[in-house]
This record gives C-alpha cells, structure tokens and sequence, in this order.
C-alpha cells in the first residue's frame, strides 16, 4: 500500500474500547450519513464519499484517501468534522489519521474492514458499498469541483460592466434546451466569472438533479488527463467526460501552450457538443486573443455566445458593498465610508470585499465604530498602493470607453488606426500611472514585447507637443483616473 499519513490533534492512549472495532464500518456509515446531510450531496459526492474506514489502532481511527490532492483538500476542510463525529460515537477523544491509498493493503490487521471507496487505477470511481463501479454520470459527481453556496444568481450584483454576461449565464441555466453552444463568459481576475459559473452549475442542478453537470478549472482536466495517461486508461477519461450533459471548464488559458491536453480538450469539446450538450467556460480574454492556445480550439470558443464581464464602475462597487453588507446583516456602516471604498478600491471585487471584511472585523475586535477616520486607519497600506498606481485593467476600459471601441480590439492585434491610436494612449497611461515595467504592460496588451510598449510611449509624448486635441484627451483621462 503506497501511503501518506497526516495528523491532526492529540491522542489519548486506549480511548478506544477493543470491543468496538466490530462495528467500526457501520459507525463509519453513520458519520456519513452526517457527513452527507451537512455539507450536501454535491460537496459530499465530490470529496467525502470517496474516504474508507480501515482499521482502528488503540485511539486512532485510520481513514483511506485515493489521492494526496485528495487528502490535502479533506484535511483542511473537513477532517474536523470528521473527527467531532467520531468523538460523538465513540464518547472518547479519538485521532483520526488519514492515509493515501491507491490499492487495498494486502495483509490488513486483525481490526481491518473493507478497502475504501477509493478511485480505482484506471480512472473510474468505485461505488462506496465497494460494489464495483459507480453507475453512468458518476463522473459529474466525482470529478466536479465543490461549488461555493454564496456564489448564486441572487448575490450577484448585476450592472452595465456584466449585464450581457448575467443576462446569459441566466438563460443557460434556466432552459433545458441547449441556447449558446459554447458560451464562453471572460474577463479580468475578481470581476465575477466564477460566480457566475458557479451560479449557473447550482441553478442547473436545483432544476433538474438528474442532469449531469461537471464544473472543473482547466488545471484539473490536465490533471485528470495526466492520470489517465499514467494508468494507460484515457478510454475511461473518455467516457467520464463526455456522458454529462453540461461541461463546465474554468479558467481556459491555464491549458495554453500544452499540446497534449489541448488536443484532448479540442476533442472532448468536439464530442459534447455533437451530441447537442451544453459546454460553458470561462477565460481571462476573448477567444480570439487567448496566447498559447490552437487556433481550432479558439475558433470553436467564438463558434457560441462571447460574454465579457467588463471591470467594475463606481456604482456598481456601492451595489455591490451594499449587498455585502445586507448579507452580513450590518446597518452600521456610514454611506461616506461605503463611498470611499468604491473611490478608492477599484482593482477588482474580490480585493474590494476584502477591504470591506477587514473594516467590519476590525470594528468587532476592537471595539470601535465603523467610521471614515477608522477606515483609512485601518486601509493605510491598501489605499497607499492604490493612490500610488492605477490598475492597467481600469486604465484599459476607461480609455476603449473614451475613444468608442471595444476593449477586446485594445488587446487584439487590430492595428487600424481607430484602434491602434487608442491602443498606444492606453500603453503610454499604463506607464505613467502604474509602477508595472515595459513587459508586464504589454502582457497586459495581448502579449505584446516591451519595444512595442515604448514605441508607443515616445509616440504619444511625441503628438502631444504638436496634437492639442490628443493633449487634451490624455488630460481629460488622466484626471478620470486619478480621480
């Protein structure tokens, strides 16, 4: 038995009775049922019902997991629980260890109980009654990532920057008929594509249980492809991944610049949507400016309904705070400093909630009122560094905004004047505004090299000693952004 042991908490010695290792498998069952009522069937199918019991050893119980991701994941989330339960059985203070197994021990103790239900080498779950393997659609449940309750349709705050995107992602999971075939939701980190995606996985799943649907980053479709690989069984992959009936991939770019799992993905995609299922992912650009990835596989993004999730404006940053705050049941918090927040923090949403959640913990630690004085107290350093440079995404819509075209062109390779001219503005703010160096600006631009960065940072200082008009829009953004 290839295995890994972590633990947690202290022993007592002989806290567990002798007597009780016969019926250890069906205590094990009733801690899941607990287990299952908890947390759900979703979160339950994905990392719990997989675990086994083994065997008990004086105090400590011995649990089996399939794999080391496995293991980390249920040791950080869920090992405490599992240990209250066992507690509550056994009414002793009982250490639960828990080991990575890929195969059954093959001389077990005399207090062994059956292997767990652990993922076979080939790929397949097995059933948690250790009878063979799971039924047709097992895979949605055992290979989906855990979806986070908070991220639905109800707490997502909609406005102009999302609304295409909203408006969809609704669309897709409130019909049972295929609509956008893929849709394809991008934008910048924090701006609310995987709330969406999750939202759209929980809606579907609340209207229809029997529809399978498997939600999972692109960096755990490599890994299970990498698996299938290493166990020589990618007809299982296969299977696994084209019986659900609506595939969920997150964060496509991770997969870029890596062959073999592209021509996977190109075919499981190809596959899915033949036989007329819903395929929805997500990304940090357009399709068509996605680096790294096959131009087949790009073409096949475009081929549905595009959606981009456009950074936050003012308003929508008070909307959003003010839900924040609705859901935290807090009506003490002045309109000024909600306001000030919104100003001052406009990176994204996720650094924008974080702002707010370490004012509302500071007021409860400390004692003291929410005010606007507390506030810049206690965000010194995140207003600093948002004083001090202004984020290139922001930068990048306020001028595709100014000059009237898309934000998708700005980091295309269009190179007609209409977008180029604006393209270089947006590059020459990047560099002034921002503490960011040449390259990591024009990675920001659709992976451009540092040259063409400072071409046009000498082109636009350039124009604006001899281009009033130019001068003047660059004045007119500069005080927007800073403002």
């Amino acid at each position: 038995m290839a295995s890994e042991t972590h633990r947690l908490g202290g022993i007592q010695k002989d806290a567990v009775n002798p007597s009780m290792m016969t019926p250890l498998q069906d205590a094990w069952q009733r801690i899941r049922a607990k287990l299952r009522t908890e947390f759900g069937d979703a979160t339950f199918d994905s990392w719990l019902k997989p675990l086994g019991v083994l065997r008990a050893e004086g105090s400590k119980v011995l649990i089996t997991v399939p794999t080391r991701f496995m293991c980390d994941w249920v040791k950080t989330h869920y090992l405490g629980r599992i240990i209250d339960y066992w507690r509550q059985e056994t009414g002793a203070a009982i250490d639960v260890e828990l080991v990575v197994s890929v195969q059954a021990p093959t001389t077990p103790g005399p207090a062994a109980v059956a292997p767990p239900p652990a993922a076979r080498p080939n790929g397949r779950p097995a059933r948690a009654d250790g009878q063979g393997e799971d039924p047709e659609g097992a895979a949605a449940d055992t290979y989906s990532a855990p979806l986070d309750p908070r991220f639905t349709f109800d707490s997502f705050v909609v406005g102009k920057s999302n609304e295409l995107a909203h408006a969809a992602a609704r669309r897709v999971a409130s019909s049972a008929k295929v609509q956008f075939n893929p849709l394809f939701l991008y934008g910048g980190v924090g701006l609310g594509k995987t709330h969406l995606m999750h939202a759209i996985a929980a809606e579907i799943r609340a209207r229809d249980p029997e529809r399978k649907v498997l939600y999972m980053s692109a960096e755990k479709f490599m890994y299970q492809f990498i698996r299938a690989l290493r166990y020589k069984d990618t007809m299982a992959f296969k299977e696994q991944f084209r019986s659900v009936d609506v595939l969920m991939i997150d964060d496509v770019q991770f997969i870029a610049n890596k062959d073999s799992t592209q021509e996977e993905f190109f075919h499981t995609f190809n596959a899915v949507i033949d036989q007329h299922r819903q395929v929805i992912i997500s990304g940090d650009r357009s399709p068509s400016d996605l680096e790294g990835i096959e131009d087949r596989i790009k073409s096949r993004l475009g081929w549905g309904l595009v959606a981009d999730v456009h950074p936050t404006d003012y308003e929508l940053r008070v909307g959003i705070l003010q839900s924040k705050l609705e859901a935290m049941g807090r009506d003490d918090m002045p309109n000024e400093v909600t306001e000030f927040l919104a100003r001052k923090i406009v990176s994204n949403v996720r650094e924008l909630e974080g702002a707010l959640n370490r004012v509302t913990a500071y007021s409860d630690l400390v004692g003291r009122p929410v005010t606007l004085e507390m506030t810049q107290e206690v965000l010194q350093d995140l207003i600093r560094s948002n004083d001090r440079r202004v984020s290139i995404a922001e930068i990048q819509r306020h001028v595709a905004e100014y000059f009237n075209v898309r934000l998708s062109d700005l980091l295309s390779a269009r190179r007609a004047r209409a977008v180029a001219r604006p393209r270089q503005v947006a590059m020459y703010l990047a560099k002034q505004l921002t503490s960011r160096s040449l390259p990591e600006i024009g990675r920001k631009f659709g992976g451009r090299d540092h040259t063409t960065v400072m071409h046009a940072v000498r082109r636009i200082e350039e124009l604006r000693e001899t281009d009033s008009s130019l001068d003047q829009d660059i004045e007119n953004l500069r005080r927007t952004l800073e403002t």
